[in-house]
């Protein structure tokens, strides 16, 4: 089944904070891969956001996105 989480419990990014939680990883290559589907997120507006837990997982390797 799903597992439900609270709100305080799913945390959304933008590019820029994606970016900066990691060494190495600029907005720029966060982007392409947000354009390109490789890392999976939604728009909102004219902003990418992006799931914590997922980018994590897709940084990892642990997500085979296509």
């Amino acid at each position: 089944m799903f597992e439900k989480k609270s709100e305080a419990e799913i945390k959304m990014l933008t590019i820029k904070e994606a970016a900066a939680l990691v060494d190495g990883l600029t907005e720029y290559r966060v982007r392409e891969l947000c354009k390109t589907g490789k890392l999976p997120c939604f728009m909102a507006g004219k902003k990418y956001l992006i799931n914590k837990d997922i980018l994590y997982k897709y940084l990892n390797g642990d997500m085979s996105v296509q």
